[in-house]
Order: structure tokens, then sequence, then C-alpha cells
């Protein structure tokens, strides 16, 4: 059986043949697909010993093409004995065929050096033909919570490709720290990133890391992180939080703050967890001192989409600030929630003048949205039903749903179980269009998003336990065609996924176990129990 994740639309067993990798197999790459070559020497190449040259005396090539006629995403994959022949509808869709490639060759060919002898790859002969459902099948990655050094990003990227994820959504900054150079305000890094010690645990754990933490991407980071996001056909959106979630810049720059109401010269970098009640001040200077972050981060990633959060945003300060009170009268919005609204129209109308678009949470909503701006529903699906109501287009990406901090287990044994059980089989089961819309409605839900928020990861194996096997999960939901939740095959996925551990296993994940609780003792007092109550955040 071909056991491929996410699933394919067709696979056909064309005869009881094989195709085969030698070390005489030629890679033929046609135009525009030099990329997809390149990736394909560096990866399967190193993994098989077979180095793929660009010609010579082979009965069974490796071809790369593009048809136009596919969809730009989509690929057709054909294997005999007389050739392997990857199509796709762009340079992406042969990307994605590869992928799939990769896939038929075993776990062994996710190594990075061969771990084998074997000097033939036979791959069985077949004919898939395949292409996503969403446009946008994304994965947050919070660095802001806990840093993840440039490296680790670069290895998300590639887990990514080889679930065809094709959106990294960057959490850059928030109260806990803030991961992006900005030259014009260099404190933003140089106080901005660090925290004097970290809340372990969820914030109602009493347990504290008395060290500090912190760390940041410098631009050149940022570019290698966006280059090579592109040569795996992944763009990278940044997110910088505003009004909410502000802590660690007010920490580098005071003025930023309500200092009408809070001496924010004494505040330093958040270190535990929660919405902290310090948020930007609703002046003319913060909003002249984001256009110039904002500038920068247009020059470094040059995607359609800049997410600017616009969540959980704390409305005390402002109720209690003569110049905020001031500014709701001048402007005429009636009230702090108004006040956000104008806060965030700026910036929409802002990065539009610029030719983006911006995006954020579902909290963008209250008040109204110019008609390019473009909505993260994570409260539920109601705000993605309201956005695609009134014509936005959506990402949905429910907290009850796709949120790959909350534990995956009701047994005790998990670490840090916080939230609510999302199990393997929920994640497969979540379905993205909300059924009371309309098809014209959704038409605006451009697919969907996990989040990794890591509060409680405070290292890259805790990141892999949290994410993986339900990002795989998570990655056929938002690629294949997959009938309704209640209909869908799980005891295929998993069948499925007894060969895919096989290929984490090859890529160094560190994966939850499949089967049950985990084996480990309980650890004592609060870490030890469900923490169900209010999520995390967001």
């Amino acid at each position: 059986m071909v056991e491929l994740i996410p699933a394919p639309r067709h696979v056909t067993r064309t005869s009881s043949g094989h195709g085969w990798l030698d070390e005489r197999t030629p890679l033929l790459a046609g135009p525009g697909t030099e990329g997809v070559a390149r990736w394909l020497r560096a990866t399967v190449g190193a993994a098989t010993g077979c180095p793929l040259p660009d010609g010579g005396e082979s009965a069974c090539p490796l071809v790369l093409g593009i048809e136009p006629d596919l969809p730009p995403e989509g690929y057709h994959l054909a294997v005999s004995d007389t050739g392997l022949l990857i199509r796709g509808g762009s340079a992406t869709g042969v990307f994605h065929g590869a992928q799939t490639f990769r896939q038929l060759l075993g776990p062994a060919a996710f190594r990075r050096a061969p771990v084998t002898a074997r000097r033939v790859w036979e791959v069985p002969a077949l004919a898939v033909r395949d292409a996503p459902r969403f446009r946008w099948r994304g994965l947050l990655l919070d660095v802001a919570r806990h840093f993840m050094p440039k490296d680790g990003v670069l290895r998300y990227l590639d887990l990514m490709a080889a679930h065809k994820l094709n959106v990294l959504h960057l959490h850059l900054t928030d109260d806990q720290g803030w991961r992006i150079e900005i030259r014009r305000h260099p404190r933003l890094t140089e106080v901005g990133s660090w925290r004097a010690r970290t809340k372990f645990g969820h914030r109602a754990s009493p347990l504290w890391e008395e060290k500090p933490h912190g760390g940041h991407y410098t631009q050149d980071d940022i570019r290698e992180i966006v280059a090579y996001a592109a040569e795996r056909h992944i763009t990278v959106v940044p997110e910088i939080d505003v009004p909410g979630h502000s802590q660690a810049a007010i920490a580098a720059y005071p003025e930023l703050g309500n200092t009408d109401v809070v001496d924010t010269s004494s505040l330093s970098v958040w270190d535990t967890w929660g919405i902290s009640a310090n948020v930007l001040a609703p002046t003319d200077a913060t909003l002249r001192f984001y256009e110039g972050v904002l500038e920068e981060v247009l020059e470094l990633f040059p995607g359609e989409f800049v997410h600017v959060g616009g969540d959980e945003c704390p409305k005390g300060q402002w109720r209690a600030s003569p110049t905020a009170q001031a500014r709701i009268k001048e402007l005429g919005v009636g009230d702090e929630d108004g006040l956000q609204a104008w806060f965030i129209g700026h910036f929409d109308t802002w990065l539009a003048a610029r030719g983006r678009r911006l995006i954020g949470w579902d909290e963008i909503l209250d008040g109204g949205l110019a008609p390019g701006a473009a909505v993260s529903s994570w409260r539920g699906y109601a705000g993605g039903v309201a956005a695609a109501r009134a014509g936005h287009d959506v990402v949905m990406c429910p907290e009850q749903h796709v949120y790959l901090d909350h534990r995956q287990h009701d047994g005790p044994d998990e670490p840090v179980p916080l939230g609510h059980v999302r199990t393997l089989e929920d994640v497969y089961r979540f379905e993205p269009v909300p059924p009371e819309l309309t098809p014209e409605q959704a038409e605006h839900v451009l697919g969907t998003q996990a989040q990794l928020w890591t509060e409680v990861m405070e290292d890259l194996a805790r990141v892999d336990y949290q994410a993986f096997p339900r990002l795989s999960a998570f990655a056929e939901v938002a690629w294949s065609d997959l009938p309704a939740p209640a209909e869908r095959d799980f005891a295929d996925f998993e069948r499925r996924m007894g060969a895919h551990y096989g290929r984490l296993d090859a890529l160094g994940v560190s994966y939850r176990p499949p089967a049950g609780p985990l084996p480990w003792q309980k650890r004592p007092g609060v870490l030890g129990r469900p923490i169900e109550g209010a999520p995390p955040h967001r």
C-alpha cells in the first residue's frame, strides 16, 4: 500500500513493476524547476548517495517539468521502469511532487547522509495526481515567549515543507520578548529581547526559572529565514503585536506606554504569562514609532500579509488616561473599543498604501476594517463567519481545535497538562470551513493554521512533543480533499502514520508516542493536575 501524508487526491498503481534511483540516475530539470532540482540533490541525493547529475545514461531518469494546465500548486507524479516524472502547474507544484517522491523512497531518504549500503532505491510504479484544498496552510511559531534560535526555525521550515505546509506565521513580539532587530530603535533588542527570569509552566504554577532568557534575530538572520523558506515555497508572515502584548517594547522605550497613569520607566520585560495591563499609548508619537518599525519589517518580508495582532488589549489604562480620553473625544470614536479600532485602522491604511495587506486576530473586526484586511479567527468560528460574511478573507485557527499547546491526553502524566484535551483524532476531524457559510462566503476562507504558543515549551524538544504527530494530522486537513469530519477514515490515517513515524524519526522529531498515556511519574503539585480554566492566551 502507498502510505503518504498528507493523502493525495488520486493514486493509481499502474503496474506491478517499479522505477528506481541509482548512482547513474540523471536529474533532468526543465525550465523553471532548477530550484527543485537543487533541493532534491541536497536532500534526496545526500540521503541516498545518488548524486543525481544533470546528464548521463540511464534507463530510468528523474525528470522535472512545468505543465501550465495543472493547478499552480498541483502536481502529477508518474513512476515506471522507463522514468520518474514530476510535473507541476508551477515550480511550487513540482516541489510538492518532489516531497511525495521522497516519501515513496522510504524513511532513510529523510536522513542527511546514507545509513544503508543500498545502491538501488526502488519506487513502486504508480501515478499520483494531487493539488491542495486550501491556499493558506499555516503554522504559527511563537518565538516571543520562548526564543527559538535561527537553526530551529530553519528546521521547522523543513518539517513544514515535508508536510506541504506553506505559511510560517512568526510571532515576533509580545510582553515577554521582542525578537527582531530594528536598526532605528536598537533598544527593542538590547533591552526588549531579554527577561530576568521566566515562569515555569502555566501562569498558575508556583515555579520559576531564575535565569535570564532571551535572544533575537538580526536582520540578516531574518533575510536567511525568508530566503530559506522561499526555496521551500513557504511564505513567512511577520507579526508585530499592537496595541496590546507590548510590554517588552514599552520596557525598551517607556514613552510608548501610558505615562500619564503608569511609571513606565520602572517596567521590565514581563516574566510571567497571561495578559499584561501595559499597552501602547494612542499617540501620534507611538504611531510614528511603529511606522518606522514596519518600514524595516517590509524591507525584510516581501510577502503580501503583515500581521498586527490586535488581540487581548486591556482598556484599563486608556480609561484612566487623560491623554487617551482626549484622543477618544478628538477622534469621535465613542469609547476605548473605538480607540483600538482607530489604532488598527491606521495601520490598515498605512500598509494598504504600500501594497501590503493587514491581517490580525479576530478582535480587529470590532469597529470595521478596510476591504483588503484579513482576519485570523482564533476565538472559535464566530469571528471567521462574521468576517467572511462581511467580505473579508479569513484564516481559520480556532483555539478549540488547532492550538497545539493544549494537552494531547486526559491523563495526569502529560507534561504541564495545559488547557483542553486535543487528541490526534480531534485534530484530524477539524473542519476549517464553517458549515453556516454560503458557497460564496466560503470562498473567503483562505485556509487554516495551527498554533504553537510557547509559554510551556521551554526548548525545541518540547515544541516537537506538542507539535507532532498532531501537525501531521493538521497538514492532511489543510491539504487533502477530505470528506465531512464524521466520515473521515481515521483508522486509515493511523495506518499511514505507522510509516510516517519512521520519517519523523529520521528527521529527528521528538514526537509524542502515539498510544495511550505516558509512562513517566506524575509531577507533584499544580504541574501534575490538568489546567482547564481560561486558555493560555488567544
